[in-house]
């Protein structure tokens, strides 16, 4: 069974920071009575192959409605560059061999996906961090410079992620896919990471993934159905209120 192949001890970390330059405090936004990281840490547990999951915060406000619904939280430093640096720190004082990445404002993450991150990782012994992509339907959605995009090798391994549509098409078009921004590492890898050098595509792009590549590491693209539904602004959310307002309608 592949549940053999799983290590016993698999780490989800979920960065949840007050500060955010979109919406300040959208970690806490109300959606159904909860707050936005309660429904995220929820999901999360309900994966099959994680053995533990923490709120990792540098908020004391978000650390006291972590431990108000009964979430494990961890304090972490104030100037972490991003999430996987955030859940570094938390891998630094943990024994997982493996470490999940899971974004905080992304409220009705499937577990099945974050599932699928995991396996892509541990069935590649090779490969130090995994992510995930899903094919865009809406061509639209290609020259969202919102919505990232990534190119893979014909194994699977990610070639680059950009904001910009990639690639250029002269001839064929082939599919094209969204980049979903969930992160599994082994641990070691992880714990490097925030320590490698930060690169101009990085730093052009705003993209983190980016820096393994830059420093030539390899991620495994593990494609999904999973259609991500991120909360970036406070637009976002409203949409996602009212998208979940008529999804419950249509069921009564």
């Amino acid at each position: 069974m592949v549940r053999s192949i799983v290590p016993r001890r698999i780490l989800g970390v979920i960065p949840a920071r007050f500060s955010s330059s979109r919406f300040p405090g959208k970690a806490l936004a109300m959606i159904a009575g909860k707050p936005m990281f309660q429904h995220v840490y929820e999901r999360a547990c309900q994966a099959q192959y994680l053995s533990e999951v923490i709120i990792a915060t540098d908020d004391e406000r978000i650390f006291t409605a972590a431990r108000d619904f009964g979430s494990k939280a961890r304090m972490t430093r104030a100037d972490h560059l991003s999430g996987s640096d955030r859940a570094a720190e938390i891998a630094s004082s943990d024994s997982a061999a493996y470490i999940v990445n899971i974004q905080g404002d992304e409220p009705l993450i499937d577990p099945a996906a974050i599932d699928a991150a995991v396996l892509g990782l541990v069935n590649e012994a090779d490969t130090p961090m995994s992510t995930l992509a899903k094919r865009i339907q809406n061509p639209r959605d290609i020259e969202d410079a919102n919505i990232v995009k990534v190119v893979t090798d014909l194994r699977g391994y990610a070639l680059y992620f950009s904001r910009c549509p990639i690639p250029f098409v002269r001839g064929d078009r082939p599919p094209s896919f969204k980049h979903i921004g969930l992160y599994a590492y082994r641990r070691e890898f992880l714990l490097g990471y925030s320590r490698m050098p930060v690169g101009p595509l990085e730093r052009a792009e705003k993209l983190e993934q980016l820096r393994a590549l830059e420093n030539g590491h390899s991620i495994r693209v593990v494609e999904t159905e999973y259609e991500s539904v991120g909360v970036d602004t406070p637009e976002d959310l409203e949409r996602l209120l009212h998208w979940m307002g008529s999804a419950q309608a249509e069921q009564s």
